[in-house]
């Protein structure tokens, strides 16, 4: 009789988390969806870096521009640009430009291009907490890699339930260092440069170029 209710109630619970796992995969996919009717986004956000062992506690703003796969990222006094091919990492306090050919297989972080759809693969997901965040209602998904070695313990994908954009990401590394990207404005479909995704060697005359392949 004890093994009868222990199978019941295994089964019960295995329903519980696939359906867990179901509605989690459902908004994401509507997030996901939401995102690819928009021809760009000019995103302003707040990074932090927190590990509490190592006594190490950094803040910044950033900012990015994404359109489909090309990206311009300001960080940290560093801009990345990826064209669709290369990726620039451009160094202004160094006067150094790195310069690397972009190899989707090899590429284990989320980029910006990435953030609304590095879920897809390679992680399981479930329904996490729910939060009022200055009256909005913001809805957590938690993903955790299939991949037991992976560097990433888990990340938390906030979404604004309302809007269905993303809030923030809260990834949780092995070492328990914190990254937390909270997005403070989300512009959609803005009048871009036409050259904002185009490398310009000529305007960087006096940096040193390290082409990386």
């Amino acid at each position: 009789m004890k093994n009868l209710i222990f199978i019941t109630l295994a089964i019960f619970t295995i329903g519980l988390q696939a359906q867990n796992s179901k509605k989690a995969e459902s908004l994401l996919n509507e997030v996901s969806s939401k995102v690819k009717t928009y021809d760009n986004m000019v995103i302003d956000f707040k990074y932090s870096l927190q590990n509490n062992a190592a006594n190490v506690n950094q803040e910044t703003r950033g900012d990015v521009s994404i359109k489909g796969e090309k990206y311009v990222l300001n960080l940290m006094g560093t801009t990345q640009m990826f064209d669709g091919k290369k990726v620039y990492t451009i160094i202004p306090e160094d006067e150094e430009i790195n310069i690397s050919t972009y190899v989707e297989e090899e590429e284990n972080n989320i980029t910006p291009s990435k953030m609304f759809s590095f879920y897809e693969e390679g992680y399981n997901y479930e329904m996490d907490v729910a939060k009022n965040v200055n009256g909005r209602n913001i809805q957590y998904v938690k993903l955790t890699p299939k991949d037991s070695n992976a560097e990433v313990k888990n990340i938390l994908l906030g979404i604004d339930n309302q809007t269905k954009h993303i809030y923030n990401l809260i990834q949780t590394q092995d070492n328990d260092t914190k990254i937390t990207i909270t997005v403070k404005s989300f512009k959609t479909d803005q009048e871009l440069a036409k050259n904002l995704f185009t490398f310009e060697e000529a305007r960087y005359e006096d940096f040193y170029i390290n082409r990386l392949d």
